[in-house]
């Protein structure tokens, strides 16, 4: 078999995994950095390796056939091993370089990383940032599958045995309202005064939202969620329009936009008090490179 013939089937495998999960040849092809004629050569060679069709395309959608959905956690873990073997090798120099997989939430990516991510840069400037964005609840499922170094996530529930988890802030949650809003004319508001308005947050199964229904069942009231959004930059936003109120972190609140809702619990008359912890996560079985040490231990260093 020739040299060059193992290399070329990686490459045909990076192609095959990035369409299946981008489920377009094109922004495969973005991700690659290559030409989208060039990943469907790739795929089309792939394609005559395994002797099988992997993609059904009808018009511009494209999906896994039973073959590709077969062969597709096989081509994961193939480039998982491969990039674990190169990031050992790398590592035997004790260099911080290669790449390194990150995977956080829009809102901490724009509100908590951007310093960190600047420093890390210059410290290393050898190593490959990969960074993607999605939400909790999906990063969370993606490091436990292993498919990048690292997570910076909203605290979950439950978490798997094969997790290592640790709290890199406490945002602590304000119920937040339009200035024009009525709640926002109320001195002190109670659960019973916020429950006929409608509720802008994310989906039921997200932290923060889990921890507003929480209050509202133990004090036997209805929560009104007919919208859910999982970004909170576009909640902000509605909001401030004076559309429903919401629970967002302190630290989006700089600006004085929104007004902030001095909400009491019925029994004790005392202050909600709602935190979540952001915490970064990562598979125990996972080959952590010196790369992905270097920037846990800058994130440890710079939370507050």
């Amino acid at each position: 078999m020739p040299v060059y013939s193992t290399a070329m089937d990686t490459q045909n495998l990076k192609a095959f995994v990035a369409v299946a999960e981008c489920r377009s040849f094109s922004l495969a092809a973005d991700r690659l950095h290559i030409t989208q004629p060039a990943i469907s050569k790739r795929i089309h060679m792939l394609e005559q390796q395994v002797d099988s069709q992997l993609f059904d395309r009808i018009g511009r959608h494209i999906s896994l056939t039973e073959a590709g959905r077969t062969l597709l956690p096989h081509a994961e873990a193939i480039l998982r091993e491969m990039q674990s073997a190169r990031q050992a090798i790398a590592d035997l120099a004790g260099e911080v370089k290669g790449q390194l997989k990150l995977i956080t939430s829009h809102h901490i990516g724009l509100h908590r990383l951007p310093r960190i991510l600047r420093e890390y840069t210059e410290r290393y400037p050898q190593v490959e940032l990969d960074i993607r964005f999605m939400d909790s609840a999906e990063a969370y499922a993606a490091v436990l599958k292993g498919d990048c170094d690292l997570g910076i996530i909203t605290e979950v529930d439950q978490q798997d045995e094969a997790l290592c988890s640790h709290t890199l802030w406490q945002d602590t949650m304000r119920f937040v309202a339009a200035p024009q809003h009525p709640l926002s004319k109320l001195a002190t508001v109670s659960l019973a005064d916020i429950s006929p308005y409608q509720a802008l947050l994310p989906e039921r199964r997200f932290y923060t939202t889990k921890l507003v229904e929480e209050l509202f069942d133990k004090a036997g009231l209805s929560l009104k969620i007919n919208l859910a959004t999982n970004y909170l930059e576009t909640i902000k936003a509605l909001i401030s329009a004076g559309y429903a109120w919401s629970v967002l972190p302190q630290s989006m609140l700089q600006d004085n936009s929104l007004s902030i809702l001095n909400v009491l619990l019925p029994e004790s008359g005392t202050p909600v008090a709602l935190t979540r912890n952001l915490d970064c996560i990562y598979h125990r079985q996972r080959l952590m490179s010196n790369a992905g040490k270097a920037f846990f231990e800058l994130l440890c260093q710079q939370t507050d």
